[in-house]
């Protein structure tokens, strides 16, 4: 694994070409579905892409930002800030970890052994997860390909509302990394992107062969 310490803000171009061709953790979800069957539609399409990007260097991602991407940009500084106010720590630049096929890019590191995945949801999805006391299930698999590739001994994830009152806008929890259950979705992890990567190479024949 490699870290490259770049600002996917200031350093777009080059933070995007850095990611064609690698499995990232926003799309991991896609490929941990069914898990245990056999890949559905929207793996079978992002195979494709992959496919497509090792093939001619060029990203596939189109660009398009919706209302929930353009909250998260707006606020994620926001939530970072509560955060260190509330755990008293600095929130170090995310970078980009490349571990080959794959690379994934965390919203923050956090001392020397911790990370933080920050999510800026609306009031009904913000108010699910704190009564859930856990993270969004949404974000499972990307979760724990981000701790397990940045090899980092935690990640919180971070659910932020600014609707809420003040001191109720930020939930936080905590993910670690030697526990048995992070071990068996590590596990599983490792199982799916084998054969994902089997996939990418089917469909990588059928591209060429075409």
């Amino acid at each position: 694994m490699k870290f490259y310490d770049i600002d996917q803000s200031k350093d777009r171009d080059e933070w995007l070409q850095m990611r064609v061709g690698k499995i990232g953790g926003s799309s991991v979800g896609k490929i941990m579905a069914n898990f245990g069957k056999s890949f559905g539609d929207p793996a079978q399409k992002y195979a494709v892409d992959i496919a497509l990007e090792r093939i001619t260097g060029k990203g596939q991602e189109s660009g398009f930002m919706n209302d929930h991407m353009l909250r998260g940009i707006e606020q994620e500084p926001i939530a970072r800030a509560l955060y260190e106010q509330e755990y008293f720590v600095d929130v170090l630049n995310g970078g980009f970890f490349d571990a080959g096929n794959v690379g994934v890019s965390l919203d923050g590191l956090v001392d020397q052994n911790g990370a933080i995945e920050i999510k800026s949801v609306i009031p009904s999805t913000h108010c699910k997860t704190v009564s859930r006391n856990s993270y969004d299930p949404s974000y499972k698999w990307q979760l724990y390909l981000n701790l397990k590739i940045s090899e980092r001994e935690w990640i919180d994830y971070v659910s932020f509302c600014s609707e809420f009152p003040i001191n109720k806008r930020l939930f936080v929890f905590r993910i670690i990394k030697n526990c048995k259950e992070t071990e068996d979705n590590f596990a599983k992890i490792d199982t799916r992107l084998a054969e994902f990567e089997e996939l990418v190479v089917l469909k990588t024949s059928i591209i060429n062969n075409a």
